[in-house]
C-alpha cells in the first residue's frame, strides 16, 4: 500500500472521529461559521428565522452527483459531501486522488456515490452484450431511470462487480459510501420473490460491503444506506442497524413540490427515528427548490427543512429538476 494512502486513511479516520465527537454538539453554535456561509450563498428577500429548530442542526450535508466542483465544496459550509466518483459517472472522468486528499484537507468528509440495487449503462463494468445475452442476475430497465436495470444483487458475480467498484473508491481516498437502491429488495418482492428473502439478502449484502471496506480500510469508514428503511423491519437483531453510520432518505415530506400525507411521513418517520434513537444520524433530501425566488418557493423549501429539523435530522434543499448537478447553497441563509 502506498504512504499517500495510508495517509489519506488516516485524515479520514481523524475527519471522521471529529465529525462523531462533534455530532454532540451544535454546528450553529459556532457564529464564526454560519457568517462564512452566509458569504457563500445568493441573497433572497423577505427570508424568514426559522432559528426556533435550528439547535437541532448539528451539521450540513450536500449532494451532488454531476460535475461537482472540487474547489466549490471545499470552500463551501457543507461537511459531509456526497458526491459520485467521477465527474460524470465514466471510469474517464472519475475523481483523482489529488482531489479527494484536497477536500479532506479542507475538512471535509467525502462519501462516495454507488448504487448496488441497478446496475448502469455508463458505468466501467457495463457490457454492450448484456443487452443481447443478460447475464442471470441482470433484470428490466428501470422505465423511470433510462440505462439503470434491476439486478439480483444476491447472486456472486454481482456482488464481485460491487466489490471491484469499491476497491477503486477506497483508491481515491472516499471516507465512505452512500448506498443507492438497496430499496431494490420492494422490487424483487414484487416480482417474484418473497420480501423475506429479498429483504434479508439486501441487509446481508450492506453488511458484506461495510467488512469489505473497513477491512480494508479502518472501522471508521462511513456507510450510509439511501431510502429502503423498511429493511429495519427485517433487522431482527439489529446487525443492519450497528452496521451503518446513518441512514439517508428522499422525499420524505415532499413528493417534488408536493406535500406528503400525514400517513405517508409518519410511516417513514418511525423507522428514521429507529436510527436516530440508536444515536446515528438521518439525512433528508427533498426536491422542493423549483429554482424561482417566489414565496410560494420560499415557504415550502423552509417549511421542508423546519420539519427535518424538529425531528432532528439533517436536511439538504435539492432542486425539483432532480438532476442533482449543482452545490444549492442559498437556503442556508434560513437557517441564522
Amino acid at each position: 500500500m502506498k504512504k499517500s494512502h495510508i495517509l489519506g486513511i488516516i485524515i479520514c479516520i481523524i475527519l471522521i472521529v471529529g465529525f462523531f465527537i462533534s455530532f454532540d454538539s451544535t454546528f450553529l453554535d459556532n457564529p464564526k461559521m454560519m457568517s462564512k456561509s452566509k458569504n457563500n450563498i445568493r441573497n433572497a428577500e423577505n427570508l424568514t428565522n426559522i432559528s426556533k429548530n435550528s439547535n437541532n442542526l448539528k451539521f450540513l450535508w450536500a449532494y451532488q452527483l454531476q460535475n461537482a466542483d472540487i474547489d466549490e465544496i471545499a470552500n463551501s459550509n457543507f461537511t459531509l459531501i456526497v458526491i459520485d466518483y467521477s465527474k460524470d459517472g465514466t471510469e474517464n472522468g472519475k475523481y483523482s486522488e489529488e482531489e479527494i486528499e484536497k477536500l479532506k484537507k479542507a475538512g471535509k468528509i467525502p462519501i462516495a456515490y454507488i448504487s448496488i440495487g441497478e446496475a448502469e449503462d455508463y458505468r466501467f463494468y457495463w457490457d454492450n452484450e448484456w443487452l443481447k445475452n443478460p447475464p442471470k442476475w441482470l433484470g428490466d430497465e428501470n422505465p423511470e431511470w433510462e440505462g439503470c436495470y434491476a439486478v439480483k444483487y444476491w447472486h456472486p458475480e454481482w456482488k464481485k462487480i460491487i466489490f471491484s467498484y469499491l476497491d477503486k473508491i477506497i483508491q481515491q481516498g472516499f471516507c465512505g459510501v452512500y448506498l443507492d437502491k438497496v430499496d431494490e429488495f420492494e422490487y424483487w418482492a414484487e416480482n417474484g420473490y418473497d420480501e423475506d428473502f429479498t429483504a434479508k439478502e439486501m441487509i446481508k449484502f450492506i453488511v458484506e460491503i461495510s467488512n469489505y471496506c473497513r477491512n480494508k480500510t479502518n472501522n471508521s469508514f462511513i456507510i450510509i444506506p439511501q431510502n429502503g428503511e423498511r429493511l429495519l423491519e427485517y433487522d431482527k437483531h439489529g446487525k443492519l442497524l450497528n452496521t451503518v453510520s446513518g441512514w439517508a432518505v428522499e422525499d420524505l415530506f415532499y413528493d417534488g413540490v408536493e406535500q406528503k400525507t400525514e400517513e405517508e411521513i409518519n410511516e417513514r418517520i418511525k423507522l428514521l427515528d429507529k436510527v436516530k434513537d440508536s444515536g446515528k444520524f438521518v439525512l433528508v433530501v427533498d426536491y422542493v427548490d423549483d429554482g424561482t425566488k417566489t414565496n410560494e418557493n420560499l415557504k415550502r423549501v423552509e417549511d421542508f427543512i423546519n420539519k427535518s429539523l424538529d425531528k432532528g435530522y439533517v436536511p439538504y434543499v435539492a432542486k425539483s429538476d432532480r438532476e442533482l448537478d449543482e452545490l444549492n447553497t442559498w437556503w442556508l441563509k434560513l437557517i441564522n
